[in-house]
């Protein structure tokens, strides 16, 4: 039987006010509750892997300020190490980026195994309605296995013109750009090829990418509740927008450590899996030298090649699927980051260099402290005091908000002891936020949906998404308020600054901030309604 997260904790006895101080229950307690469907659980020394190289990684991203969400190790199959930065959880889906791209990939080597395409098929001939009028034989010669390998012949990323362009056929679309290089011999790494490769299975077998995955890979591995962006005609983007959990990560990884088999059944053929994760282009990125840079080791089907005779698939902001064959491990990360390599770096000089031969005779107190670690992980709340001055003067006041682009006409604010309520009114509706004054709230919001546009890339359709609220005083007369979007990569600043009657409130995303730019959206400025 499967259990979402509030069912378990209700009936462990904890009310409706405790349900909403979710975060404040270590992950580890939820992740080891649950049965149906998990990887086995073991500890770091039972698989041979030190603690201390395990806390090292954990302490190492931190100083760094590498906004990790979740991490999980496994060794030998079995999970050593597990733990997610709150307000993030375990039973939360996070998206996945350009890692979406292996799964993608992994579409492709069953359709081929199923005998309905080989790498070696041309493009256009899926396509016959959708190329162009004159084809170039570069285009001509184009084959899956060049959007596989990203060596479309493109001279640049195609997605920009599909996401972009005036016509909502992207099909057509990534068609009609020109192919400058010969396909097979010029890499660029390329989401509208990786987008393609979904477009065929969908006009191969009449499913949707994610409908096709479902019963040949999701429910094998027992992954459940996972979504995929579409394109506007109902074609899932493949090389971006899939969102699974970290533990659903790892079990991916673990399916290509294990060559395709799981539980004894083969899932994906061997040969696919080495063909797959094996060099077939050199790659380009990143700005040192070969030696230490990740993104220099060869590219496979959607597939990197990395130092350390290892390979992964990635996403954007650091999302991470790695798989160790020689040291039979998967590792598997969620987290928003400018820095990648950093990431990359700390795994191979801590989690690596953690794994012995045999099992380690560990101190208890090491372990102790690893789990005492994992299960108190935290992302850094809202810097400031608990309480203002202003609060009592704010508590249930109502702001008119002067005309603005976001057609946002109204803000008020409830403070209580441990939260604020923030009231949001737009031309659609009022819209709530609860944020915890020294913890995170968890909720439900549309803002979403609103020319706010908070969340980079909502899926299509989805009205609510989760956020988490917290708050504080920076000074005197300002509160400023983070919202995490917790089943995205990304958050919110939102800052409210007062002077007398008068509001200000400006707000900054994540990619901003990790950007050093300036947030396009308006300051609204507003007046205390009597």
């Amino acid at each position: 039987m499967s259990y979402n997260r509030r069912e378990f904790l209700q009936q462990l006895g904890f009310g409706a006010l405790q349900l909403g101080v979710i975060s404040a229950i270590p992950a580890s307690v939820w992740a080891s509750s649950l049965q149906y469907g998990q990887l086995p659980r073991s500890s770091p020394d039972e698989q041979g892997m030190t603690a201390k190289g395990i806390m090292d990684f954990a302490n190492a991203v931190e100083a760094d300020k590498l906004n990790l969400h979740s991490l999980m190790i496994l060794r030998q199959g079995k999970v050593v190490a597990e733990g997610w930065w709150a307000p993030y959880a375990p039973d939360l889906k996070h998206t996945l980026y350009s890692l979406s791209k292996s799964f993608t990939s992994t579409a492709i080597g069953l359709a081929v195994a199923e005998g309905k395409l080989t790498v070696e098929d041309k493009v256009i001939s899926f396509f016959p309605n959708d190329k162009p009028a004159t084809v170039s034989p570069n285009l001509a010669a184009m084959r899956v296995k060049d959007l596989l390998t990203m060596s479309t012949g493109h001279d640049k990323d195609s997605t920009p013109a599909l996401r972009g362009g005036p016509d909502k056929n992207w099909v057509k679309s990534f068609l009609a750009q020109p192919v400058e290089h010969t396909p097979g011999t010029f890499f660029v790494y390329n989401s509208g090829a990786t987008y393609m490769l979904s477009a065929i299975i969908q006009k191969l077998t009449g499913n949707t990418l994610l409908e096709y995955l479902k019963p040949r890979l999701f429910q094998p591995l027992s992954i459940e509740d996972m979504d995929w962006e579409t394109d506007p005609n109902g074609i899932n983007t493949g090389g971006w927008g899939l969102r699974v959990k970290t533990e659903d990560i790892a079990k991916f990884g673990q399916l290509y450590l294990q060559k395709g088999e799981w539980n004894g059944k083969r899932i994906l053929p061997a040969a696919w899996v080495e063909e797959a994760t094996r060099s077939h282009i050199q790659s380009k990125g990143g700005s040192r030298p070969a030696e230490e840079n990740d993104w220099l080791q060869g590219y496979g089907y959607q597939f990197w090649r990395c130092r350390n005779d290892s390979y992964r698939g990635d996403g954007a902001y650091g999302q991470y699927c790695i798989v160790l064959p020689k040291e039979d491990m998967v590792i598997a990360i969620t987290s928003e980051t400018s820095n990648m390599q950093a990431i990359l770096d700390h795994v191979w000089n801590h989690i690596l260099k953690s794994v012995k031969i045999g099992r380690v005779s560990e101190d208890k107190d090491v372990l102790a402290g690893l789990q005492k670690k994992l299960t108190a992980l935290n992302l850094p709340l809202t810097p400031g005091k608990p309480e203002g001055t202003l609060a009592a003067k704010l508590n249930g006041k109502s702001f008119k908000i002067a005309d603005n682009e976001l057609k946002i006409n109204k803000v008020s604010f409830e403070f209580a002891k441990g939260w604020c309520l923030f009231r949001l009114k737009d031309d659609g509706g009022e819209h709530l936020i609860v944020n915890g004054i020294g913890s995170w709230k968890i909720g439900m919001t549309d803002l979403s949906t609103l020319p706010l546009k908070l969340v980079l890339t909502p899926v299509p359709g989805e009205i609510k998404s989760k956020i988490a609220g917290n708050g504080a005083w920076i000074d005197d007369n300002t509160f400023e308020m983070t919202w995490r979007f917790i089943e995205t990569a990304h958050y919110e600043t939102v800052t409210c600054q007062f002077e007398g009657d008068n509001v200000q409130v400006s707000f900054k995303r994540s990619l901003a901030i990790l950007g050093n730019t300036k947030d396009p959206r308006p300051v609204l400025t507003g007046k205390m309604l009597t």
